[in-house]
């Protein structure tokens, strides 16, 4: 079952589209059960892959920033560099996944009907130097 609303949508695709026109990049949608962006260079060369997780706060109050471990797997196994991008209200961080560094805890959110993965093994990262932001215009 899919949690989704179309609120987490857009907010997903403008954070993909803020990222991508950073850095001259074009983004593929992925399936429901990957990762969510392939991320290319203009030239169609594979420059990595993408989640986007939705943080539903501004970039100050948006610490500690987390990730389930699972999607952080998917990630890391695609073999090419792991991108994780927190869509925040006003702007977005991001960064390369083997640059963090976090704590581990299992934890999540309250469970829901239907819902296998509301409590998991999750990292939470602090402010660092490898993480990077932009705000939106």
């Amino acid at each position: 079952m899919r949690f989704e609303t179309e609120e987490d949508i857009i907010r997903e695709r403008k954070a993909i589209e803020r990222f991508a026109k950073t850095f001259d990049l074009k983004f593929e949608k992925l399936g429901p059960h990957d990762v969510d962006y392939r991320v290319l260079s203009l030239d169609g060369t594979i420059v990595g892959y993408v989640e986007v997780k939705g943080r539903r706060r501004t970039m100050n109050e948006a610490f500690p920033l987390p990730v389930s471990i699972r999607k952080i797997v998917k990630l890391i196994n695609k073999y090419t560099k792991p991108i994780i991008i927190w869509a925040c209200e006003d702007g977005i961080f991001y960064a390369d996944i083997n640059k963090l560094h976090g704590t581990v805890v299992f934890g999540g959110m309250a469970p829901r009907p239907n819902s296998f993965h509301d409590e998991e093994l999750m990292v939470f990262y602090d402010k660092q130097k490898n993480l990077k932001y932009i705000r939106y215009d």
